[in-house]
């Protein structure tokens, strides 16, 4: 049976990966709301290096009531928007439905898992540098890969799951590179190698990820922040060569000049994702004993501005 998905936030990442799934022939639905009307009028578009596309007449709908059943549903809402996850996710999921968890931070599958306890969960980390840049209209700059995991309660690892497997091969099928991780938690301090040094560096210097790299002292703090994280994800059970920190910065030098979606946020006066993104990880440090002042003075420059 061919899955039907139901993307529920159709921004910068939801709107990429939806519309690169509905051009792959998969049945793809939209949940929007500032751009519902622009979008049935105007349809979703995407820029991109590897060529730009169009949904004409996307499946678009503007609350959630109306919204079809589907086999899979992607949360690609901002985890300052969860407060909103009771009224938007079950009237979008189906019996036995997936729910794939594509935020930022720690904990955020706990908060859906809670909601819809008969349902698998999985985490959906992207490295994909996007931005929405109007109403329906998505540039992509570049990358995309997605990394699946599968949540449990007690956050063990769960292995390769049929939903993963299923899910991933759909994501492939419409060009995106998959990597199934057999640990969730790991997978999870993977991203914030990247998210805790890039979206709070550039947030609180106001600058984009080319101009922090091109410094020698941001560039050391950036080293510096990846190496705390490193630290607390030991400590809490997520073993990540530094390798990996390394080919991190490597691959946003090659990016170029990127804004971070906590810089775009903080110029547009819309809350900064502090709790997923710092607070959790770092209470999770300190629960495993470990210390990291790096990321709390970030953290307290972040609420500053917040």
């Amino acid at each position: 049976m061919e899955r039907r998905y139901t993307v529920v936030g159709t921004g910068a990442l939801g709107g990429y990966y939806g519309a690169r799934l509905h051009h792959a022939g998969l049945d793809v639905r939209f949940l929007l709301r500032s751009d519902f009307e622009h979008v049935c009028a105007h349809g979703l578009r995407v820029e991109s290096p590897e060529g730009d596309f169009s949904i004409p007449a996307p499946q678009a709908f503007g609350t959630p009531g109306d919204l079809p059943l589907a086999e899979v549903v992607l949360l690609c809402l901002k985890t300052t928007g969860n407060h909103q996850l009771a009224e938007l996710l079950p009237p979008a999921v189906g019996a036995g439905a997936t729910v794939v968890v594509m935020q930022n931070g720690l904990g955020v599958e706990a908060e859906v898992a809670a909601l819809l306890p008969d349902h698998p969960v999985l985490g959906g980390l992207s490295f994909l540098c996007s931005n929405k840049i109007g109403p329906g209209h998505i540039r992509h700059i570049d990358y995309g890969q997605v990394r699946f995991g599968a949540f449990s309660e007690t956050g063990d690892a769960q292995g390769i799951t049929p939903e993963m497997e299923a899910i991933g091969s759909d994501f492939e099928r419409a060009g995106i590179p998959v990597i199934l991780e057999e640990d969730l938690t790991t997978a999870r301090w993977k991203k914030l190698v990247w998210n805790i040094p890039y979206n709070g560096l550039c947030t609180v210097q106001d600058t984009p990820t080319d101009a922090l790299m091109a410094e020698s002292r941001p560039a050391a703090e950036v080293k510096a922040l990846m190496a705390e994280v490193l630290v607390a994800a030991k400590a809490c059970g997520a073993e990540i060569p530094e390798d990996f920190a390394e080919k991190m910065r490597e691959d946003t030098v090659r990016m170029g000049a990127y804004l971070p979606s906590m810089l775009i946020d903080r110029r547009e006066n819309r809350p900064l994702e502090l709790e997923a993104i710092y607070q959790r990880p770092l209470a999770a440090a300190r629960s495993a004993g470990v210390a990291c002042p790096r990321i709390e003075d970030l953290h307290a420059r972040l609420l500053a501005l917040d």
